[in-house]
């Protein structure tokens, strides 16, 4: 399942939610969670039990984002989720232990945040939870955690490199932050090659001018999708004729560039 964009939706406006099931995000993101003012959790629990059901949402993944363990209404969250059919999985927020828990109780696919400087020290304890599919990061939470800039840390390289390993050690998707910036497209661009180069395969978005931005980076490029098919069609010709490294348009190629290229062709859209 690509998840090249991710969108996330407040679950309390339903013209924000018809708007998004229309849209080219390969996920949507209900928000159970900050975009909703306490007052209005319920409320949003049953519009989006409702919306879940009567929108036309294809081929996208669906997803809610619940409130964090221990948080008032993540008991109500979990259960909601688990009586809607065609919620696809569940963004945990500030995940900071097993969150195996959360996913017997909600039957659903789960996505940890890791928005806290103990989410990031017990990253492999949540990244390897029974049910996790992918894993995410919350620049502002986390900032604010460490008493720290977010500036500094929606791009900091030390925490993103953690995040990619930890999802690459488990076999699951590492999903980039959200860029809070609506008009520079410039600068989201720039964040998501920077995510892309690191090892994310794709990036939260917060509007829907992020969403081609998002898919095209996060997608191979033609020439790209070009290079792997040479370098599979040659390793595995030179394969049959028991040869090693070969040489593909005067560059040394061997078994780790047939794995990259393996999975560059696998995220062909």
């Amino acid at each position: 399942m690509p998840r090249r964009s991710q969108l996330y939706v407040p679950g309390n406006n339903e013209r924000m939610i018809a708007k998004a099931a229309a849209l080219d995000a390969d996920s949507v993101i209900l928000d159970l969670e900050d975009a909703v003012p306490a007052g209005e959790k319920a409320t949003a629990r049953a519009l989006v039990a409702r919306l879940s059901k009567e929108l036309d949402w294809g081929k996208k993944e669906l997803c809610v984002r619940i409130n964090a363990v221990g948080a008032a209404e993540h008991g109500a969250d979990v259960s909601a989720v688990r009586r809607i059919d065609r919620i696809d999985s569940v963004l945990i927020p500030k995940a900071e232990r097993d969150c195996s828990p959360v996913a017997k109780k909600s039957g659903k696919p789960l996505i940890p945040i890791v928005e806290t400087a103990r989410g990031l020290m017990t990253l492999g304890e949540v990244a390897s939870s029974k049910g996790v599919v992918a894993l995410t990061y919350g620049a502002g939470d986390y900032a604010t955690s460490v008493g720290g800039s977010v500036d500094a840390y929606l791009g900091n390289a030390t925490v993103k490199t953690l995040i990619v390993a930890a999802a690459a050690a488990n076999g699951v998707d590492a999903v980039d932050n959200v860029f809070f910036d609506l008009q520079d497209l410039a600068g989201f661009r720039a964040e998501a090659l920077a995510a892309r180069s690191l090892g994310f395969v794709g990036k939260q978005v917060v509007h829907p001018s992020q969403i081609p931005v998002a898919n095209e980076v996060f997608s191979p490029s033609e020439k790209e999708l070009e290079w792997a098919a040479t370098v599979v069609r040659e390793v595995e010709k030179a394969g049959a004729q028991k040869r090693g490294a070969i040489r593909v348009d005067d560059r040394l190629v061997d078994a780790v560039h047939y794995r990259l290229a393996k999975r560059i062709l696998e995220r062909k859209p």
